[in-house]
């Protein structure tokens, strides 16, 4: 099986260089898995709730709406559907190694893609509340002299928003790796010395290996998972709130 360059197996190769890797395939079946649930939430909805189904999809839309109001203020709660997809895509894509897939936020083609949108919101709205030209000058201050470093001010936003998850997802799941490799190596070494059979069946079951792991993923995979996709919704919100914060 081939690897590419961010670390995901190539699946299919196709005509002209283009490949299908393990990161497009399980991003598309999260997507279809949350799209589902939605479908399904959402399905013969009644104007005053009848079903805990209802009643669920309603406290998930207004949980994200105060989320984004909290944030943001009241007048961009038109943005809860991107804030709420965002995070759904980075929360899913992140814990879906607990089923032994590749997370999807381990490829930092797809932190980069999520960060570059935001960065041309961010972008569009600056441009929006002062106009071209005032962004332009806004590089410039508080003298010409800053200018490459304002530029790269500008830069290091989606940059650092990018490697933020990126790092924390793909250190965990190497981190994880490395300690079942460790605790392999070191049950043989313990229960190796054994005579006999005894030996041979320590060797092969993995008592040191039951339980450690375990409790590890459950920060890696879960707590560090849906706090990146947290920590990435938050920076988004509070960067484009800033950016148009002079048309209030």
């Amino acid at each position: 099986m081939q690897i590419d360059v961010t670390g995901a197996k190539i699946l299919f190769e196709l005509p002209f260089g283009i490949t299908i890797t393990e990161t497009q395939v399980n991003m598309w079946i999260v997507m279809a898995a949350i799209a589902a649930f939605c479908a399904w939430l959402t399905h013969g909805l009644k104007v005053r709730p009848e079903s805990k189904r209802q009643i669920v999809a309603e406290f998930l839309v207004k949980t994200a709406e105060n989320f984004v109001t909290g944030n943001m203020g009241k007048r961009w709660k038109w943005f809860t559907p991107y804030i709420a997809a965002l995070f759904s895509l980075a929360m899913f894509s992140s814990l879906i190694s607990l089923l032994g897939m590749y997370p999807p936020t381990s490829d930092l083609n797809t932190t980069v893609g999520w960060a570059i949108m935001t960065f041309i919101l961010i972008t569009f709205y600056k441009i929006k509340t002062n106009g071209v030209l005032g962004y332009a000058k806004g590089l410039t201050e508080p003298i010409f002299v800053m200018t490459p470093m304002n530029i790269l001010g500008e830069i290091a936003t989606p940059v650092s928003m990018a490697f933020r998850m990126f790092g924390n997802v793909a250190s965990g799941t190497v981190v994880s790796a490395l300690l079942y490799a460790a605790l392999a190596a070191l049950n043989n070494a313990v229960f190796g010395w054994l005579p006999g059979i005894l030996g041979e069946m320590g060797e092969k079951l993995p008592i040191l290996q039951l339980g450690i792991p375990a409790v590890l993923s459950l920060y890696f995979d879960v707590f560090s998972g849906v706090l990146q996709a947290f920590i990435f919704c938050m920076l988004t919100m509070l960067y484009i709130a800033s950016a148009a914060e002079a048309s209030d």
